[in-house]
């Protein structure tokens, strides 16, 4: 723990509360110090918001990842995941869409049958890499907050991660728990993990290595459809063209239950693309509102988020 007389310090020395960071961690790195998460509290640090703090852990490399909870707490990982089963979406979330929704609470349904989850209740996470935050060059915090607020909204925990691939999220969150663990993914998701080579060029093994430090654990993937652009047919998992050899190992996962294809969906869903509504909201075109749940179009208005701007709108 940071001593009192340091984190104090700091704060005097820095006027941006989101410098506190560059002060806190004045000459220390990852390999001296790895830290879970950071909180500040008390009438020294007027305006600081935790969630920031954490995004900062994970962009200067200090761990892997952070996370708070929809209240905007800072959080041990350890605390929430313990022993539990975990469901967990990806996504950029600029903005939650009413798509990315329907792919979670329909997975969480499939999840909360599976025998092993035996009545448990799973935890639900939205995670976000630094992938999908960064903004040039580095994360753009206003944006982040927007995205954590929405979240928020919505009644999401969130994970900041370092991880890319997906097998680097599924063993981080293997150390937390022996239970289920179910990804949430679109199918275009799936189909980088099964066989596009180019996202494992680190590994030696290249797909079949990262297929099976993935699904080593009880880890499974629940698959949400989508609308080919072109042809307007729905596409399905199980229809998934995916070309030789890398077939077989998407058989293989099907046959042995890694992966799941997410039923009872809304098919009016599938054409809601986030980089669409992104760009309707920021080009002021109403139709964006139709394609985000209510309390995410309401808060878009309220705090003007992701360019939204009323004036563009009504000319």
């Amino acid at each position: 723990m940071l001593g009192v007389n340091l984190v104090y310090g700091a704060f005097f020395r820095r006027k941006d509360p989101t410098d506190l960071m560059t002060a806190l961690m004045d000459e220390l790195s990852r390999d001296r110090v790895e830290l879970d998460m950071i909180k500040l509290s008390g009438v020294a640090f007027p305006g600081v918001d935790n969630r920031l703090m954490s995004l900062q852990l994970v962009e200067r490399g200090l761990t892997d990842a952070a996370m708070f909870t929809a209240r905007g707490e800072t959080v041990q990982p350890s605390e929430i995941l313990h022993k539990k089963p975990i469901l967990v979406e990806r996504g950029s979330f600029r903005p939650a869409t009413k798509l990315t929704l329907d792919l979670l609470h329909r997975a969480l349904e499939q999840v909360l049958q599976e025998p092993n989850v035996n009545g448990q209740q799973p935890v639900v996470l939205a995670e976000m890499t630094l992938r999908s935050l960064i903004a040039g060059s580095d994360v753009g915090h206003t944006d982040f907050l927007a995205r954590a607020d929405i979240l928020a909204s919505l009644g999401f925990d969130v994970l900041i991660s370092r991880f890319e691939p997906y097998y680097q999220l599924a063993e981080y969150l293997a150390g937390y728990t022996d239970e289920l663990i179910g990804i949430a993914v679109g199918l275009p998701s799936l189909w980088q993990m099964t066989a596009d080579e180019k996202y494992y060029t680190d590994l030696p093994g290249g797909v079949l290595e990262a297929a099976g430090r993935l699904f080593k654990r009880s880890v499974k993937m629940y698959v949400y459809p989508t609308r080919d652009p072109v042809s307007g047919q729905i596409q399905t998992v199980e229809r998934l063209s995916v070309p030789p050899p890398w077939h077989h190992l998407h058989d293989l996962l099907l046959e042995i239950g890694r992966i799941e294809p997410i039923r009872g969906y809304d098919e009016s869903y599938l054409s809601i693309h986030t980089p669409d509504v992104l760009a309707r909201i920021q080009r002021g075109d109403p139709s964006w509102e139709a394609m985000v749940p209510a309390a995410v179009a309401e808060m878009i208005h309220t705090k003007n988020l992701f360019g939204w701007q009323p004036t563009r709108a009504m000319s």
